[in-house]
């Protein structure tokens, strides 16, 4: 008999409302409302999958709403939002100093809500044996002192390690540069950009040599309701604090390794909101972050939900054969 302990997390949770829906007449044009109306944000396209289940549930609750998203790179989402052409945008990073003082001389009404905490996965084929990797070689390979398989696992004949992220402006190379490089760019010159996460993928499991950086919230098998698989082409490298590290001391981004600090790479996914007129970009924001529903789909997406009271339990599986 072989006995498996898995840790799950459950959620409670609260409400917590950003703002207050009066009937007003609008002073701005606009003819949202709280929960009807039509608009569009922009968000990173790398949170598209957890994205785009909180739009459809959100308009299938509220009818008369019609929530458009403008999947695109962070800097590209950010720039839309300063520049007035979209009210809200999903990103991995909160306003500068700079961006809200400008919006609030401009006489606009900036906030940041978090949503969720969310895991930068670094990804191999699966048919890598190589598994664990410390942050300190992370660095090590973005900064170009580490380039082939061999300078971290002697025994490795893949040759070359070939980096590949969705966009450059992504908000997945935003945070190797700021949190691990320290504010410094990627030197390496094996680094490869694709377009989308999911040519991320594609071009890791077709190429044995490659790590992927992606988000977690795109690895879970959608069949799967403990979020403990991934998909099948590829896996997830087990990462370590440490400098040298192994199975003992290495962990892969699952939540409750983001709730106990154990995962490394994890970042904070933020609304950044600038809706003076308090109409729809409010309603679906607090949809994500207030209602039962909303929570629920990050929990299930792989997720750490940044509000409710987190339920942690350790359930024993026994597989006889």
């Amino acid at each position: 008999m072989k006995k498996l302990s898995y840790i799950f997390v459950g959620l409670t949770l609260s409400t917590i409302l950003l703002g207050s829906c009066e009937n007003k007449k609008p002073k701005d044009g606009r003819t949202d409302t709280y929960s009807s109306g039509a608009m569009t944000f922009a968000a990173d396209e790398s949170f598209s999958p957890v994205i785009e289940e909180e739009r459809e549930l959100f308009e299938f609750t509220y009818p008369k709403a019609k929530v458009t998203p403008n999947y695109t790179n962070e800097s590209e989402a950010i720039n839309l939002l300063l520049k007035g052409k979209v009210f809200m945008a999903i990103t991995s990073r909160d306003f500068t100093k700079e961006e809200r003082e400008n919006l609030k001389e401009r006489k606009q009404f900036p906030q940041s809500i978090k949503i969720a905490y969310d895991g930068l996965a670094l990804v191999q084929n699966s048919s890598n044996t190589d598994s664990c990797i410390s942050v300190d070689n992370i660095k090590k390979i973005f900064s170009g002192k580490i380039t082939k398989w061999n300078e971290i696992y002697p025994h490795s004949k893949l040759g070359e390690i070939t980096v590949v992220f969705d966009n450059p402006n992504s908000s997945a190379v935003h945070y190797v540069e700021d949190s691990i490089l320290g504010g410094h760019a990627i030197q390496n010159k094996n680094v490869a950009a694709v377009n989308k996460t999911a040519d991320v993928i594609r071009y890791v499991e077709k190429n044995k040599g490659a790590i992927g950086i992606i988000g977690s919230n795109w690895l879970n098998d959608k069949r799967d309701s403990t979020n403990l698989t991934f998909k099948k082409g590829i896996r997830p490298m087990a990462v370590s604090s440490l400098p040298i590290a192994n199975v003992a001391n290495s962990w892969k981004p699952f939540q409750y390794y983001f709730y106990n600090a154990s995962y490394p790479l994890v970042r904070t996914l933020y609304i950044l909101l600038n809706d003076a007129h308090i109409g729809l970009p409010t309603g679906f924001s607090n949809f994500i972050i207030s209602q039962d529903k909303g929570q629920k789909i990050m929990l299930k997406a792989g997720l750490l939900p940044a509000y409710g009271n987190l339920t942690v339990r350790q359930v024993q599986i026994s597989n006889e054969k």
